[in-house]
C-alpha cells in the first residue's frame, strides 16, 4: 500500500519542494528517497534542489513579505487561524504521515499534530499584542516611543523527531510577525513540512509567505545563511550544526535563534517514593525513543533509596512495549536509522567497558534493524560517553549521590543547559537546588514542561533565544524608535 492510499486525503502526501505558492521539481533532476524506519521500506521521493532555486525561494519570500507584513495584525491572525483549523481538521493524517516517515506510535504522532497546532492558535494571537510603549520624554516638547516591526525573511531548518511541531512553533511566530518564512525541513522527515504547505494554501496564506525548500543540508544551509536578504535564521538541532551556522551568519549578522542539544539530568531527592519517581523518570526517558532533546540522561539518585528505585525503574521500563508505530499499543517505535542504531550501542559499549553495569536492554529482541530495546545501565560515571554525550536512544543510566551538593555539581557536570527535572518534596532543597542548576527550564515534580505559553530554551552550549510564550515572537521583531518633536521646535540634545 502507497503512503498516500493510507491517508483520508490523498492530496496531503506531496514529493515537490513548495516555493511562491507552487509545487516544484528540481531543475537538476536530482532526487533523494525517503524511508519508512520501522519497516526500510521507501516511502516515496524528494527533490534536492539547485542554488538557483533556494535563492529563488527568497525571491519570492522578500516579494511576499512586502504585502504581509502590511496586513493588519488582526488579518494575519485570522489566516493563521484558518490555518490551525486545517491542522486539527486533518490531524489523522498529519499523524498517520509522521509515524510513517519518523517511526514515533500514531498516539505520540496525535498528540504532536495538537502540540503542533496549538502554537500557530497561540501565535495568531499574540500578533495582536506586539506592543510598543511610551516613553516619558526627556527632551522638551517631543513624544517618546518605540515600535515593533517584523524583521523580514526567517529562515528556518528544523529536525527530523518533531517534524510537525518545530516548523508550526517557529513559522507561526514568523508570520503572525509579519516575517515571510523559508523553511528547510529535515530530509529523512519532510512529508510532514509538505503536508503544512498544502494546508497553509488551503488556509488562503499568499503565496511567498511558506515555502519549503528541500536539497543537500549543508548547501542549503550555506546559501540561507550568506543571504543578506534572509534577515533571522531559527535551527532546532545538533550543538555541532548550531555552532556552524552561528558562524555561517556572522557576515551578514543575522537575527540568530538556535535550540540545541540537551543532556538532562533528572535528579530525585531522598524524601520521594521510589516507585513514583522511578515511574516518573521512565517517562522522561523514553519518550519518543529516548530521541527527544528533553530526555533524561542522567538520572541522579539518592543514595539512600537508589536501590529500590533501580528495581522499580527496571520493572517499569520492562513494561514497555517496542515496534512499529502504526501498531496498536506500542511505546516505543523505530531510532531514525541505522546510525543512530550504531551510536546507541557505542555508548553502551563504552559504559560497560568502563565499570557501568547493565541491569538491562537485550538487543536481540529488537524487532528489526533500526530498533533499540530499552537498556538500564547503573554505576554510570563521569568518563563515560553517557555521561558527556546526548544518546538520542532509549538507554538509561543511573547514578547515585550523597548529598545535594554533589549533586548540584553532577548534574551541572555538562556543556549543555537545556533542561532539568527534580522530584522531591522538600521546600528547602526545591530552591536551592532550583536556583543552582544552570539549565534553561527545570521541571519540579513533573515530566510535562512544554506549550505555548512556556519560553522554550537553553543556556551554554544549549542555544540562543526563546520559542513560545510572550518572548517567542520577539526573535521576529525589531524595536524602533521614535522621536517625535513640537513642528516648528528647535531641536537639541
Amino acid at each position: 500500500m502507497t503512503l498516500s492510499n493510507q491517508l483520508s486525503d490523498p492530496r496531503l502526501f506531496r514529493q515537490y519542494a513548495y516555493i511562491d505558492g507552487k509545487w516544484t521539481h528540481g531543475d537538476g533532476g536530482r532526487e533523494e528517497a525517503v524511508f519508512d524506519p520501522a519497516t526500510g521500506e521507501a516511502l516515496g521521493h524528494i527533490p534536492l534542489l539547485e542554488d538557483a532555486q533556494i535563492r529563488g525561494a527568497v525571491d519570492a519570500a522578500e516579494t511576499a513579505f512586502v504585502h504581509w507584513r502590511a496586513l493588519r495584525a488582526d488579518e494575519r491572525c485570522e489566516r493563521l487561524l484558518a490555518w490551525y483549523d486545517l491542522l486539527q481538521a486533518n490531524r489523522e493524517d498529519l499523524a498517520i504521515l509522521m509515524t510513517l516517515e519518523q517511526g514515533k506510535p500514531l498516539p505520540d504522532a496525535r498528540g504532536e499534530v495538537e502540540y503542533g497546532a496549538s502554537f500557530v492558535r497561540w501565535f495568531a494571537e499574540e500578533g495582536k499584542r506586539t506592543y510598543g510603549e511610551t516613553i516619558p520624554s526627556h527632551i522638551p516638547n517631543a513624544a517618546l516611543g518605540t515600535l515593533k516591526e517584523p524583521v523580514g525573511i526567517a529562515a528556518l531548518i528544523t529536525p527530523w523527531n518533531f517534524p510537525l511541531a518545530m516548523i508550526t512553533r517557529k513559522a507561526a511566530a514568523a508570520m503572525a510577525a509579519g516575517c515571510t518564512v523559508i523553511v528547510k525541513p529535515a530530509n529523512e522527515t519532510p512529508f510532514s513540512a509538505l503536508a503544512l504547505a498544502e494546508l497553509a494554501e488551503r488556509a488562503g496564506i499568499p503565496a511567498g509567505v511558506f515555502n519549503v525548500v528541500l536539497g543537500d543540508p549543508p548547501a542549503v544551509s550555506r546559501i540561507l545563511c550568506a543571504e543578506d536578504r534572509v534577515k533571522a535564521l531559527s535551527f532546532t538541532g545538533s550543538t555541532r550544526v548550531g555552532r556552524l551556522l552561528l558562524e555561517q551568519c556572522a557576515n551578514t549578522v543575522k537575527r540568530v535563534s538556535l535550540e540545541l542539544g540537551g543532556n538532562a539530568p533528572f535528579i530525585v531527592g531522598p524524601d520521594m517514593d521510589p516507585k513514583e519517581a522511578a515511574y516518573a523518570a521512565v517517562a522522561a526517558k523514553f519518550q519518543t525513543a529516548g530521541q527527544d532533546c528533553l530526555a533524561a540522561d542522567r538520572i541522579l539518585v539518592h543514595e539512600s533509596i537508589h536501590d529500590a528505585f533501580v528495581g522499580f525503574f527496571a520493572e517499569r521500563m520492562a513494561a514497555l512495549t517496542v515496534g512499529n508505530g502504526l501498531s496498536n499499543e506500542i511505546d516505543l517505535g523505530p531510532l531514525i536509522h541505522a546510525q543512530a542504531v550504531e551510536k546507541a550501542a557505542a555508548i553502551v559499549d563504552d559504559a560497560i567497558s568502563k565499570g557501568a553495569t547493565l541491569v538491562a536492554g537485550d538487543q536481540s529482541q529488537a524487532p528489526g534493524p533500526n530498533f533499540f530495546m530499552p537498556t538500564l545501565l547503573t554505576g554510570v560515571t563521569h568518563d563515560m560517553k553517557i555521561w558527556h554525550e546526548e544518546s538520542f536512544a532509549p538507554v538509561a543510566g543511573i547514578t547515585a549521590y550523597r548529598d545535594d551538593d554533589e549533586v548540584i555539581e553532577m548534574a551541572n557536570d555538562t556543556e549543555y543547559g537545556l533542561a532539568a527535572y527534580l522530584y522531591t518534596h522538600d521546600i528547602r532543597r526545591i530552591w536551592k537546588i532550583l536556583r543552582a542548576l544552570e539549565f534553561g527550564m527545570v521541571a519540579i515534580n513533573s515530566v510535562k514542561m512544554t506549550g505555548p505559553p512556556v519560553p522554550f530554551g537553553g543556556v551554554k552550549h544549549s542555544g540562543l533565544g526563546r520559542e513560545g510564550g510572550v518572548t517567542g515572537i520577539d526573535e521576529y521583531l525589531e524595536t524602533k524608535y521614535y522621536c517625535l518633536g513640537a513642528l516648528g521646535s528647535v531641536s537639541g540634545s
